[in-house]
């Protein structure tokens, strides 16, 4: 097997691999971090190299931290009934993925989002890393002139949410 096969397979179930105690100690380091914060090279450089990633000027990625949890909403301190209280059965139309991508492209307005890919999570939050790639040097990628593809929701999170990927 290569090398990438190997990491994919550690990557896939974190408990039973070394995984888990390198994500340990890293986790201790990003939670001191800022929610959006530039890194040299990805963690899960097999991941990144699969959603088009590559080690040459103009690509950049970005760990990206976002919250956890559901959308749950204060009990309104007036009276009224219970169904009415509008505290229960709030779904949240974006996910989690398509947040981080959005906190990404709005630090970095000269470059667009490409894809991205989930890293680590403790209780509090999830942490994502963006793939991030410099407009100029990639024409190929029907990059528009003003919002991003991020935020018309053609990467591979936003589709999703759409309903048109599975």
């Amino acid at each position: 097997m290569v090398a990438y096969k190997y990491m994919a397979e550690a990557w896939r179930k974190p408990e039973e691999s070394y995984v888990k105690e390198l994500m340990k100690q890293r986790l201790i380091k990003w939670r001191k971090l800022p929610s959006v914060f530039r890194i040299e090279k990805p963690t899960r450089i097999d991941r990144a190299r699969r959603l088009g990633y590559k080690a040459k000027r103009g690509y950049v990625v970005v760990l990206t931290r976002v919250r956890r949890g559901s959308m749950s909403k204060p009990r309104p301190r007036s009276g009224r009934r219970p169904k009415r209280m509008g505290v229960k059965k709030h779904k949240v139309s974006k996910s989690l993925r398509l947040i981080a991508e959005e906190k990404a492209a709005r630090k970095f307005p000269n470059l667009e989002v490409l894809n991205s890919y989930w890293v680590g999570e403790d209780g509090r939050y999830k942490w994502y890393e963006v793939i991030l790639v410099d407009r100029t040097l990639l024409p190929e990628l029907k990059l528009g002139k003003g919002r991003g593809r991020v935020f018309r929701g053609l990467t591979s999170a936003g589709k999703k949410v759409r309903g048109l990927r599975a």
